[in-house]
């Protein structure tokens, strides 16, 4: 097919018939790409190109249809989509894409294998009416090929999962609004990661906008330099306490965690209105009069990103920056348990993030304690196979856990690392896995569930153990040393390894 590039004529020749058509518009710009086949799926992504500023040219056998695209200004060629001389007035080497959109099986097939062997390197799109029709376009060189059954019903998915989302998004504004003269107490888990604090964020600044009072309130502290340096740029309100007053509260919400008195400041007895989170919870434990646990998302912040978009309440940029880097970090930079809704929701973000503080928070000054706590993990590291468990001692800063962690995962031949130190009265055990047989958070479950609190994800873990199995110890190298005994052993004994004998 050599000289595909002639000048297109106002009138073409269709079955015989000679049709006299209005004159096609010249092009403003260089054509990008063509539209073959213009009925109603044609035309509707006709229009989007010319709503994205696009040029293009369309190629139909209808002549009525023609003369109507020429009218409303599309540059439209009547002619058959299979006629290699029609063909040849499209300039299809001067395009980059073709997107055959004909609901005719035969003539698909025959104007991509024209196309494919005048062109070969354009880009082609081509409707399929059948799966067996797919994989026949597949094989002779479409690049890509979509059945419009499966086309329409993926988004009549979408459409039903927005409006659920919707609906579910006024059902919690109602009943934020139904807070009287207090406040909502939005409680995050203890030492809040950058997931937590972005998603208590995010709630309060959704009950800001129906002029309700917010708290987000969470125990312990946040000793991450990356998450506190979070907080500091983005001014970030948070209320810091060790014993929390309900009576400041007309209504309490839990985000990214579920479980009263479960690495939470609740009570274990307390009545929770709202629970949000991403993290798997037993049915019989997550109760409120209002749950959203969605376990397959990555970071809580995707499921409080959805209320805001759903909702259209407007997002400033403290709100979207938190958010994005609360999904980055959950994720691992979408790299751990991501699901497609976690890249949407980053994608809906990016444009509205403070990019320059973005980086200014993934960069942070490491501490020194954090320094020694990778030390101390990396000397006192002990290997069985695959699996690392290092006991870094006594910890003030128990943020530096899930950090050694992380880092511990990248020496070579490790698939899975369990850090733990001594705080005051618990046990802190973080836990990282890149082994596909496993999925960590129930293994910390399983290990430690019954002695502490635990659990977590596929690929990362946590556990509290509290002190007071070790009560009649005072010696700390004894505590410690029973300590690394009892996680070592329970680990061990849950993933089907025996204890290397000392």
């Amino acid at each position: 097919m050599e000289g595909i590039g002639i000048t297109p004529k106002d009138a073409g020749k269709v079955k015989g018939k000679s049709k006299k058509l209005a004159r096609a518009p010249k092009p403003k710009a260089k054509r990008t790409y063509a539209i073959l086949g213009c009925g109603s799926m044609g035309f509707a992504v006709a229009n989007e190109l010319r709503k994205e500023g696009k040029e293009f040219i369309i190629v139909d056998s209808d002549a009525k249809r023609v003369e109507t695209l020429r009218d409303q200004k599309f540059e439209a060629i009547l002619g058959n989509i299979n006629d290699p001389k029609t063909l040849k007035k499209a300039h299809l080497a001067e395009l980059s894409a073709v997107m055959i959109l004909s609901p005719d099986t035969r003539a698909n097939k025959e104007a991509l294998k024209i196309i494919k062997k005048a062109v070969p390197n354009i880009l082609t799109v081509v409707r399929a009416a059948d799966p067996v029709t797919k994989e026949e376009l597949e094989t002779a060189g479409a690049d890509v090929v979509f059945l419009p059954s499966l086309v329409i019903a993926d988004a009549a998915v979408k459409y039903l999962e927005m409006v659920e989302s919707v609906r579910h998004g006024r059902e919690l504004l109602k009943l934020i609004k139904s807070v009287g003269k207090k406040k909502l107490g939005i409680i995050i888990h203890d030492n809040p990661d950058p997931d937590a604090i972005a998603s208590g964020l995010a709630l309060k600044y959704m009950a800001a906008h129906i002029n309700v009072d917010a708290e987000v309130v969470y125990r312990g502290e946040i000793g991450h330099q990356e998450n506190r340096a979070l907080v500091n740029l983005l001014n970030i309100p948070l209320q810091q306490t060790e014993k929390l007053n309900l009576d400041e509260f007309d209504k309490i919400a839990l985000v990214d965690v579920a479980i009263p008195g479960v690495n939470n400041a609740l009570p274990e007895d307390a009545e929770v209105d709202i629970v949000i989170d991403h993290h798997p919870v037993e049915a019989e434990k997550g109760t409120a009069q209002y749950l959203d646990v969605r376990p397959n998302i990555g970071a809580t912040a995707t499921i409080m990103t959805s209320y805001l978009r759903d909702l259209d309440i407007p997002i400033n940029k403290e709100v979207a920056t938190a958010l994005l880097y609360g999904i980055r970090t959950d994720t691992q930079d979408f790299k751990r348990g991501v699901d497609p809704a976690d890249l949407n929701a980053a994608a809906f973000l990016y444009p509205l993030v403070d990019h320059d503080v973005l980086g200014q928070i993934g960069s942070p000054s490491m501490s020194a304690e954090t320094l020694d706590v990778l030390g101390e993990a990396i000397k006192n590291r002990r290997i069985k196979g695959s699996y690392l468990i290092s006991n870094i001692g006594s910890v003030r800063d128990r943020d530096t856990i899930p950090q050694a962690a992380d880092y511990l995962l990248g020496l070579e031949g490790i698939t899975t690392t369990i850090v733990f130190g001594l705080g005051e009265d618990k046990i802190y055990i973080s836990g990282r896995s890149n082994d596909i047989r496993l999925n960590i958070g129930n293994i910390m479950d399983k290990a430690f569930g019954e002695i502490g609190s635990a659990g977590g994800h596929t690929t990362a873990g946590a556990a509290q153990i509290p002190l007071g199995m070790f009560s009649g110890v005072k010696d700390k190298q004894t505590l410690m040393r029973l300590a690394e005994e009892a996680v070592t052993k329970r680990f061990f004994a849950v993933v089907g390894v025996e204890k290397e004998k000392e």
